[in-house]
């Protein structure tokens, strides 16, 4: 236990955030929330209250170098409701994202002094924002700007948010109220952890989406430390974390919970799971991490390290099983994760086409995958695995019984070239495909989104990119391990 307290205790001195941090942070929030309420004065702007969530707001679970803000500006949804009643959930979300980005373009961008707040730019997630950077010295802060309405608990409890960020205030008034300083330090432990096996937020290489910091606090609260959290992960698939003492079966039961593979259930929010979007393949490298860590406590695995390059060598058996779609994304304006959306797409479509043929015969085998990708340089990779990479010209297809008499009749007069075996009419089929490489290059040729370039397909051996080889290193390192059969 001393062991494990003196790595917790050795890790917070380099990830806490400084006094200058802090109050870096807090000047630009005053500033910001002063130049908001004079435009608002001087636009007759009724709102309600003007906040910064997030882990640098008011919960306070920042790592050091998190200077990114996140300012919510909250209306009275009372003096907003009438011009909704009576409209589809469609309609009046239509009607909400004009009036947002009505006070996007005239409130919020409008109050932002060009010389701290620089290249204000209109954003788009369910509603209309603004982000906006304050850049002093070697730092560039990114800030969003986002409003939403100012819903009481009670109002979210029994019919949910207006809009999807309604929740995230009082997501952040539990943080601040329930967990205490030295949670929160746990909490940043947490995140320093699953940032360090890449598995973190949206951007994550193992796995669509990793854990997100509300995740992280909310393990923390259930398990009250790190330690107890990293003891009970193991669990989580199997151990629903409910506040609303619910057991497993009547979670499970619920129609948007069972295809999670985690459930954390939102303690503002009885019908959300906080776990729905995080990675299967996230968790099982974090527990594999987790359980090396147990094992063997050390510092290294709170370090965040650069992802290796994949080099394939001939004792590697998984080499001829590898390969890799490399992109580069032509237009800035699409969002990563659109793109990262898109290649899942993409991915799925090959599994579904490459491991059966037309009548659900084997064709290559198991096909995993997984996206990664470095917005910063435009590069997204699609790596897979190929259970079987080439397979023979020919298959059997297995046809109708014997016993079916006309079924058989209209088997035997399409294939000449039928046998019987164990009752059944079998026919040797000729494949389309028997190399997985050329059935790649040919399958996706029409499904390719007009912003992503193919830069190059190719096997393990011939990746010419840095990401690409880094991909090949997620998928076979962070991947294979926990899913190949």
């Amino acid at each position: 236990m001393f062991e494990n307290d003196k790595i917790f205790s050795d890790i917070l001195k380099g990830i806490k955030p400084t006094a200058n941090e802090l109050a870096l942070i807090k000047k630009i929030i005053v500033k910001l929330k002063k130049l908001l309420r004079e435009k608002a004065s001087e636009l007759d702007i009724p709102y309600k209250s003007i906040e910064a969530q997030g882990s640098t707001g008011i919960k306070q679970t920042q790592l050091r170098n998190d200077f990114d803000i996140d300012l919510f500006v909250g209306f009275d949804y009372e003096l907003y409701k009438s011009k909704y009643t009576g409209l589809s959930k469609r309609k009046a979300k239509s009607k909400i994202k004009d009036e947002f980005l009505w006070y996007c373009n005239h409130w919020l961008k409008a109050s932002l002094t060009p010389q701290e707040f620089q290249n204000p730019r209109l954003l788009y997630a369910e509603h209309p924002y603004i982000q906006v950077d304050y850049i002093i010295e070697d730092k560039k802060i990114e800030i969003d700007i986002v409003l939403y309405f100012d819903l009481d608990s009670e109002f979210i409890k029994h019919y949910g948010p207006i809009t999807a960020v309604d929740r995230t205030p009082w997501h952040g008034k539990f943080v601040r109220d329930n967990l205490n300083s030295k949670q929160k330090d746990d909490v940043r432990l947490l995140k320093q952890f699953f940032k360090a096996c890449h598995s973190y937020g949206d951007t994550s290489p193992v796995g669509r989406i990793g854990f997100i910091g509300y995740s992280a606090e909310l393990l923390i609260y259930h398990f009250h430390d790190i330690l107890t959290v990293f003891q009970n992960f193991k669990t989580l698939p199997n151990t629903p974390l409910d506040y609303f003492q619910r057991d497993k079966k009547k979670l499970r039961n619920i129609p948007h919970f069972q295809n999670d593979y985690l459930i954390i259930t939102d303690p503002i929010d009885e019908k959300r799971n906080v776990a729905s979007a995080i990675s299967q393949k996230a968790y099982k490298y974090c527990n594999y991490r987790i359980n090396q860590f147990l094992k063997s406590p050390n510092k290294k695995f709170f370090e965040i390290e650069e992802i290796p390059e994949f080099y394939p060598t001939e004792e590697l058996k998984v080499v001829p099983h590898l390969f890799n779609i490399e992109f580069i994304n032509t237009d800035e304006s699409v969002h990563y994760t659109e793109n990262r959306d898109k290649l899942y797409s993409l991915a799925s479509f090959i599994i579904t086409h490459g491991e059966k043929e037309f009548d659900h015969e084997s064709r290559f085998g198991e096909i995993l995958f997984e996206v990664y990708f470095i917005p910063k340089i435009q590069e997204y990779n699609l790596a897979l695995y190929c259970e079987n990479p080439e397979i023979s010209q020919y298959y059997e297809r297995r046809g109708p019984p014997l016993k079916q008499k006309k079924h058989s009749e209209k088997f035997k007069r399409k294939h000449d070239n039928f046998y019987i075996r164990n009752g059944f009419l079998w026919v040797k089929t000729k494949r389309e495909y028997t190399s997985f490489l050329n059935f790649l290059i040919n399958i996706i040729k029409n499904r390719i989104p007009d912003n992503l370039r193919i830069q190059n397909i190719s096997n393990s051996l011939n990746v010419k990119s840095s990401s690409g080889k880094q991909a090949l290193y997620v998928l076979n390192n962070m991947v294979l391990p926990f899913y190949r059969v």
